[in-house]
């Protein structure tokens, strides 16, 4: 199983007064183009995914529906309560397992701190070794089956600024 981690592009800057709940946080116009640009990249990468999961937070939402639309799959598109930074990665994990016997690729699109804890769980089989993903990087771990420990290796680290380098 290949499990792809993509972080969110860049969003509005917190502001209680205009986005008193954090979810609500949406792209900024340079975000939504910059990630165009990677879409493209990644899209350059010939990568393909048979699970498309979100967050549901404006900001991954549109992140996700921006990637999913450049790669003619916005049918695929499922949002998991999971992926919130306050979601259970446990959980998360269990229902990789339940879907893995349909998908070879998985893409998730989140936030940080959360997915690169996840990540650096699956590698190091504790916490405390976080990977770290800029806003719109995107990351790939193979394992043979998803599980709470180390399970996973990494391939490849990209920055947001490589994919847009290959989606010009």
């Amino acid at each position: 199983m290949n499990l792809f981690l993509l972080r969110h592009g860049v969003a509005v800057e917190r502001d209680k007064l205009c986005y008193p709940d954090d979810s609500l946080r949406p792209l900024t116009a340079d975000g939504r183009r910059k990630l165009r640009r990677i879409a493209a990249g990644m899209r350059l990468l010939e990568l393909r995914f048979d699970i498309w999961l979100s967050s549901p937070y404006v900001r991954a939402r549109q992140t996700a529906e921006i990637v999913a639309k450049a790669f003619h799959a916005r049918n695929k598109l499922e949002f998991e309560i999971d992926l919130t930074p306050a979601g259970s990665a446990r959980r998360l994990l269990r229902r990789l397992v339940d879907k893995r016997a349909m998908a070879e690729n998985i893409l998730l699109v989140g936030h940080e701190p959360y997915l690169g804890e996840l990540a650096g769980f699956l590698l190091a089989g504790r916490a405390g070794f976080p990977l770290m993903l800029k806003k719109g990087g995107l990351c790939l771990l193979s394992m043979e089956s998803p599980a709470w420990g180390r399970c996973a290796t990494l391939e490849w680290l990209l920055t947001p600024w490589q994919l847009m380098v290959l989606g010009r």
